[in-house]
């Protein structure tokens, strides 16, 4: 018994960490340029009124929205 304990721990808890790694990439990439700093970087005049008038998370999806539906540089549209 404890020879298969010793034996399927390990690939147990190697499933366990690859599957909160699966689930971590995302969150992190979400982050990534789309937070305070790329607000404030980036933000347009209305986005700064709406941030000094409702507070950051306000401000933030506002921001979040913009750059959602402006396309990427390095992408183009097909007409």
């Amino acid at each position: 018994m404890f020879v298969i304990a010793a034996i399927f721990f390990p690939l147990l808890l190697l499933g366990l960490l690859l599957a909160m790694e699966r689930v971590e990439r995302p969150l992190n990439a979400a982050d990534t340029g789309k937070g305070l700093e790329g607000f404030l970087d980036n933000a347009q005049p209305d986005e700064v009124d709406t941030f000094v008038q409702q507070g950051l998370p306000a401000a933030l999806e506002r921001y979040r929205r913009r750059r959602l539906r402006r396309p990427s540089p390095g992408k183009h549209r097909a007409a």
